[in-house]
């Protein structure tokens, strides 16, 4: 390569980047990836009064809604592995997930309309999950109190647990789940957005 197009090639790779043109090949890119059935799992972020949600889906429905807490980057990592490695951010394909998540922090939404796909768990934990939607806006129940729900008493901590791995916070209302004496107990995205989810819906 001579001089002449060494630095030719220099002057292009040290041009400022067009954030539009970069826009619309990645637009292009996730269309394409789509049309092929390329695309396992599409995600995005959104802003929240809990902070910067991960949002990400499957053909089959959302799969992971994430805080910023749990590193968006490990989760990804995770849904590469336990999902599908091909994974693109294409918030087209969560456009609807992310309205409703709009509309219930702006007290306009009461319950969520999208398809879930809770294959990133299983068993007993997947039954409490499929079950804490019937906790209605605004109210709580305790941990005894949604064992007795999916009809095993005597299930408590490991309802806890099913709360504290629930891969679907926020849509799928673990938030709601508190301990017997009425403690707020643990929360995967931390206690202060689990405050500010329940003063959200008890205002």
């Amino acid at each position: 390569m001579n001089d002449t197009r060494s630095d030719e090639l220099t002057d292009r790779l040290q041009a400022p980047v067009d954030a539009e043109l970069l826009g619309r090949l990645h637009r292009r890119l996730e269309q394409r990836a789509a049309d092929a059935g390329l695309l396992d799992v599409a995600f995005t972020t959104i802003g929240s009064p809990v902070g910067d949600l991960l949002l990400a889906a499957t053909p089959r429905g959302l799969i992971r809604v994430a805080y910023a807490n749990e590193d968006h980057e490990k989760v990804l990592e995770l849904l590469a592995h336990k999902v599908s490695p091909r994974i693109l951010r294409a918030p087209k394909r969560l456009d609807t997930v992310a309205r409703e998540l709009d509309e219930y922090f702006a007290k306009r939404r009461r319950s969520f309309d999208v398809d879930l796909d809770l294959s990133l768990s299983r068993g007993f934990r997947q039954l409490v999950q499929q079950h804490l939607p019937e906790i209605g806006y605004g109210t709580t129940r305790s941990y005894r109190e949604v064992a007795e729900l999916v009809g095993n008493p005597k299930a408590v901590r490991a309802v806890g647990t099913a709360c504290a791995t629930n891969p679907l916070p926020v849509v799928v209302p673990c938030h709601r789940v508190l301990r017997t004496d009425g403690t707020l107990g643990g929360y995967i995205g931390g206690l202060a957005a689990k405050t500010t989810l329940l003063e959200l819906e008890a205002a």
